[in-house]
């Protein structure tokens, strides 16, 4: 690899003192690099990100690289990274070994999602963690009918609900009592946030299937106000009546792994 991309977080390096230290590395050894702010503004013609900052700069920059195919790798500046691999004490042998072309690239699958109301239709960022249904104003419980691939499964009162990915099964799922799943795997995971039943637990499903959710009317008939979210950051108002289609989304997100250990050493090092 000889050209890179920085994609840089003020918050966590307000003095520039990564962005300087990984750009005065590559270029004395002959790459080129440019930093943005903004994942949107990234080239097609960099082969390679670099995110600073942890798993949300990450999630942020997902889908400008998965459109773009370019694949990334995270530099932690935070405190708890699953997706961010690089450390700062190893950082230079990290890069040397980007340059070297000493890595793996993972496809890591997202999702998709549409949602469908009385009189519009609209799309969710793909999100390569999960997308996630929670409640808005007072709280009360939701209602939620689930069907997949066009035949009811059940209904759920909840909190709300999780759709994750493998790669997020490690996020909000996991703190809503999900499974844990091996990044690599090819599958969909639904968990209930906080439902108000004793079994209603996750549920694995294929990443082929196709998940529809649909917002059921609250106590007594009244209109439930939820929030439809994108990897924590887009957000888009929906209410009773209203359905979302999630699925497995065309592109997939690059994730450059250069270690050898293994997703359970992580796992272990982590908790």
């Amino acid at each position: 690899m000889k050209k890179f991309s920085i994609v840089i977080n003020e918050l966590k390096d307000p003095k520039m003192k990564v962005t300087e230290r990984i750009s005065s590395y590559l270029q004395n050894r002959g790459a080129s690099c440019v930093t943005v702010k903004d994942a949107q503004d990234l080239t097609q013609e960099v082969e390679c990100i670099l995110v600073l900052g942890g798993d949300g700069t990450m999630l942020q920059a997902a889908g400008p690289a998965a459109r773009k195919q370019i694949p990334m790798i995270g530099v932690n500046l935070g405190t708890l990274g699953y997706l961010a691999e690089i450390e700062l004490d190893n950082l230079e042998e990290a890069l040397e070994q980007l340059i070297q072309d000493e890595y793996e690239c993972d496809e890591r699958i997202m999702l998709q999602g549409r949602i469908v109301g009385k009189d519009s239709e609209r799309e969710l960022s793909p999100a390569l963690n999960d997308i996630s249904i929670t409640r808005c104003g007072s709280l009360q419980i939701i209602s939620l009918k689930i069907s997949v691939n066009g035949q009811f499964l059940c209904q759920w009162n909840a909190d709300g609900i999780i759709i994750s990915t493998p790669t997020g099964s490690t996020g909000y799922n996991m703190s809503a009592g999900g499974p844990i799943v091996e990044p690599g795997a090819n599958l969909i995971v639904l968990t209930p946030i906080c439902a108000h039943t004793l079994n209603a637990r996750s549920i694995i499903l294929k990443a082929e299937d196709s998940v529809e959710i649909e917002i059921d009317s609250g106590h007594n008939g009244s209109i439930l106000q939820v929030e439809a979210n994108s990897d924590g950051s887009e957000r888009i108002s929906m209410e009773t009546g209203d359905k979302i289609f999630i699925s497995k989304a065309e592109s997939t997100t690059g994730i450059i792994k250069l270690s050898k250990v293994s997703f359970l050493e992580i796992l272990h090092k982590k908790m």
